[in-house]
């Protein structure tokens, strides 16, 4: 079976024509005319005509970034192909993509482009923008370490076959899902958990924002860096609910792992007032904390 190569002058070079109202373009495999912009082809033995297909649950937009007309035109016919609902954008050169401040989700980037170059224009990006799925799309190999510096996911080197960036993109739509998804379970995290009764008021209390809490003439007062909330519970309870993100470092208080700036045997302190430390939890606290600090990469704030 033909297999055509990307970026090949003798096949990609496809000729562009706007005559009237028609658009015309040469499918970039098998050189048949492409009527009405974007099509398919039409050739059954062509490789482009097998592309098969994704799925996806909501659109996903794509920018795709080259000083060539032609490149970014036949870009954007094969991906149709495999996701025909995705959302494209094109820019005809760095600076056009930065002064439209637009944010797609997957950026296919050229890097030999006049005045400011891909690798030049992925700095200024991922200043403002650290989000975008970033593919390189050159013929320039010796730039492949640089693009990992500015966040690249992929770096795709000319010629490449229709399968290879097929494939590419893929993963790159998949790897936006999966970010998604992640960002969805800690929106879930951060969404109100504690609901508390105070002052005749039903109040929804976010748990991150919560410094610590700590028994106070028999209520609950819940510390949180605006305001300080009363009402009447049990802090066994409370330290039940809230998880490991906090600890219980003496009977009177539990505390917010997040928010400690420094701690001794006897007084945590924290970004807003200190809280006590029971001598007989001081070891089992110090456990707590460093465990706390390696799944979230951190060592503390100070």
């Amino acid at each position: 079976m033909f297999r055509a190569r990307f970026l090949n002058d003798r096949i990609w070079r496809a000729k562009i024509e706007m005559p009237q109202s028609i658009y015309s373009i040469k499918c970039p495999f098998c050189n048949i005319l492409l009527l009405c912009f974007p099509e398919i082809c039409r050739n059954k033995v062509c490789p482009y005509e097998n592309l098969e297909k994704d799925k996806r649950s909501g659109n996903v937009r794509i920018g795709i970034c080259d000083d060539e007309k032609e490149i970014r035109n036949i870009l954007a016919e094969i991906i149709q192909r495999v996701y025909p609902e995705a959302e494209l954008s094109f820019y005809p050169s760095g600076d056009a993509l930065l002064l439209s401040g637009s944010q797609p989700d997957i950026l296919f980037l050229d890097i030999q482009m006049p005045d400011k170059s891909g690798m030049e224009t992925a700095i200024e990006l991922r200043k403002k923008n650290k989000r975008t799925i970033l593919i390189f799309v050159t013929a320039l190999e010796e730039y492949v370490f640089q693009a990992f510096d500015v966040g690249a996911y992929h770096y795709l080197v000319k010629p490449f076959s229709e399968e290879k960036f097929a494939e590419v993109l893929r993963k790159a739509v998949k790897e936006l899902e999966e970010r998604e998804k992640a960002e969805s379970a800690e929106t879930e995290k951060k969404t109100p958990s504690l609901m508390i009764t105070s002052g005749g008021k039903h109040i929804a209390v976010h748990w991150e924002d919560i410094v610590y809490a700590e028994i106070f003439d028999r209520k609950i007062l819940l510390h949180t860096m605006d305001e300080d909330i009363e009402y009447y519970g049990k802090m066994k309870e409370l330290e039940t609910k809230a998880g490991d993100s906090f600890y219980r470092s003496h009977r009177a208080y539990l505390v917010n792992f997040d928010y400690i700036r420094k701690y001794d045997a006897t007084t945590i302190y924290l970004e807003k007032g200190q809280a006590l430390m029971a001598k007989q939890n001081y070891r089992e606290f110090v456990k707590s904390y460093l465990k706390y600090n390696q799944r979230h990469g951190e060592i503390g704030r100070d």
